[in-house]
């Protein structure tokens, strides 16, 4: 999960400072060399060598395209794309911006998280009638 290098504390530490502002219950949890970042219990960015990604749909795909970010490929550059685009480095600055942004991304989660909890319910399979023997 992580192309360019594993993630330094340092790194870690300034983005989890930087979101702490801007959102609530802000953790990391390290995974496969990079950090998961939630706010509570959604999972709504990533760090990979040392570069924040933030999680997009249709809702906010094109901020991240009109700043001329790119999007996170955990094996490299013609690897699998993941729905999760690099933050610009003056937003990630800028605690006005990076909470609209943040908060994007939030609700990106949110609404994945909601999608995922409404699955269709299985059909149970039809009733079979008992045979009685002869």
């Amino acid at each position: 999960m992580t192309p360019g290098g594993v993630v330094t504390g340092s790194y870690r530490e300034f983005v989890l400072e930087q979101l702490g502002r801007v959102a609530d219950g802000i953790r990391g949890r390290g995974m496969f060399g990079g950090v998961g970042i939630y706010a509570g219990d959604l999972f709504f960015a990533l760090i990979g060598g040392d570069t924040l990604y933030l999680k997009v749909d249709d809702s906010n795909r094109a901020d991240f395209e009109q700043a001329g970010m790119g999007p996170f490929r955990p094996f490299g550059e013609g690897g699998e794309v993941m729905q999760y685009y690099e933050v610009p480095a003056d937003v990630l600055e800028e605690p006005d911006r990076l909470r609209h942004w943040v908060g994007k991304a939030i609700g990106v989660a949110k609404r994945a998280k909601s999608a995922k909890g409404a699955k269709p319910a299985k059909k149970k399979p039809a009733a079979t009638k008992k045979r009685r023997g002869r």
